[in-house]
């Protein structure tokens, strides 16, 4: 007796739950329709691409003379100073350049000195006809190719000089070292180009996105412009930037064309690194406290019988309504004794250039109503509702009809923007 018991409770009970979906129902589903909640909150219209963070400001320190790094005073995220050192090439050879060409000067100061004291005593000697014109020009010719040597001798001690002093790596700016490319002990050559030692950033504070943005959207984004983005170390967190430069020079990537757009953002945390990838938001048009109405509501499609029985209401009211609307409508010009919402073309004008659509929801009575509604702008969920007559925060609007079982839910809906019922009821707002 027991066994029977035991497995006739799970049966009614699943009878219990069977009968109440199928007769009670939920809201969601009342009257063979699926409802959404028109809701109140702000809409943000946004442009989603992705871009690399980066230092704003970014050296590369490098070397002009070859040798052997003998020595390293920095390593990875030292803080540096302007002016410090930061590493020490072998300067051997280099001071050896440089005891050379002070020898050179020396020497060079002698031959100057000698040849301009010879060519002063040829100078008096031509003077008194005791010397050929030739060899007194012979003479100024060597005092001339000796004071060349002399600059010559002096500038080789400059340059010396120079690339001994260019053997102490000092830090070009103030900032934090990010990147070091040798070790104590390696050979670096600059004969053909500057070989790269470290990478110093001034300010790790304020980091810059370099996006990329398709050519159908950069109209859209304008100096200034506020940006929203997301790493992928901190998935939960926002950041905040702004758009501080559109540079015009484009890319082609797979035969669509981009442009860079850069980004400026806080990072007084500390959080974002150079090199993150960065999923960043354009904010095109935002929305406060507005009433929001779900796109699926504007996608509804009602059955023939539902407009039917709208169009007879309209019917109704149109004929009680006042000579003065009827008159406005063009009453006795059209089919319908002059109901303007048969379907006939109305010839209105009234807000071309906005966006209209229309609402159905379950009126007092439980029965289908329609209701027209201006649009604004959208996130592709739900779409701001700037003006309406029947709608209001909380209202429930019809999504679908639930037709054995199955909810259905058009893409399109049938009195759509441009529709000619739609159009007459603009009247009413």
């Amino acid at each position: 007796m027991r066994k029977k018991i035991f497995i006739t409770v799970p049966i009614l009970l699943a009878i219990l739950v069977v009968i109440y979906f199928l007769f009670l129902g939920s809201d969601d589903k009342k009257g063979g329709f699926t409802f959404a909640e028109i809701t109140r909150g702000d809409l943000n219209n946004t442009i989603t691409s992705t871009g690399t963070l980066d230092a704003i400001t970014k050296v590369d320190v490098g070397t002009q003379v070859s040798g052997i790094i003998a020595k390293i005073f920095v390593d990875f995220n030292s803080e540096v100073k302007k002016g410090q050192l930061l590493a020490l090439i072998d300067t051997t050879f280099l001071a050896a350049q440089l005891r050379d060409s002070r020898a050179g000067l020396e020497r060079a100061k002698a031959q100057y000195e000698e040849s301009l004291a010879k060519h002063e005593r040829n100078k008096k000697l031509f003077a008194k006809g005791y010397l050929s014109e030739l060899d007194f020009i012979t003479s100024r010719t060597t005092l001339k190719s000796d004071s060349a040597s002399l600059n010559s001798a002096e500038s080789a001690l400059e340059r010396a000089k120079t690339n001994l002093d260019y053997a102490f790596i000092v830090a070009p700016i103030s900032g934090k070292i990010i990147n070091r490319n040798v070790e104590q002990g390696q050979t670096v050559a600059a004969s053909f180009s500057t070989p790269t030692l470290f990478t110093i950033t001034d300010d790790l504070s304020t980091m810059r996105i370099l996006v990329n943005v398709d050519e159908s959207d950069i109209g859209q984004i304008k100096l200034g412009q506020k940006v929203q983005f997301t790493v992928q170390a901190y998935p939960d967190k926002k950041f905040t930037g702004q758009v501080v430069q559109v540079r015009l020079n484009p890319e082609t990537v797979q035969n669509v064309v981009n442009y860079t757009i850069v980004v400026n953002a806080n990072n007084n945390e500390k959080l974002l690194l150079p090199g993150m990838t960065a999923t960043v938001d354009f904010y095109i048009d935002q929305r406060v406290d507005v009433l929001l109405l779900p796109n699926a509501a504007l996608r509804f499609q009602p059955t023939e019988e539902m407009l039917t029985e709208f169009r007879a209401n309209m019917e109704k009211q149109f004929a009680n309504a006042p000579d003065s609307i009827k008159k406005r409508f063009g009453n006795g010009n059209r089919s319908g004794g002059g109901f303007p919402f048969s379907g006939q073309s109305a010839n209105n004008s009234f807000g071309k250039s906005r966006n209209f659509g229309s609402v159905w929801y379950l009126d007092e009575n439980n029965k289908p109503e329609m209701s027209p509604v201006v649009l604004g702008s959208t996130d592709g969920k739900n779409t701001e509702i700037v003006r309406a007559r029947s709608l209001k925060e909380g209202m429930k609007v019809i999504t679908g009809i639930v037709e054995n079982n199955t909810q259905t839910q058009n893409k399109t809906n049938i009195l759509n923007p441009q529709s000619n019922m739609q159009r007459g009821m603009r009247r009413g707002f």
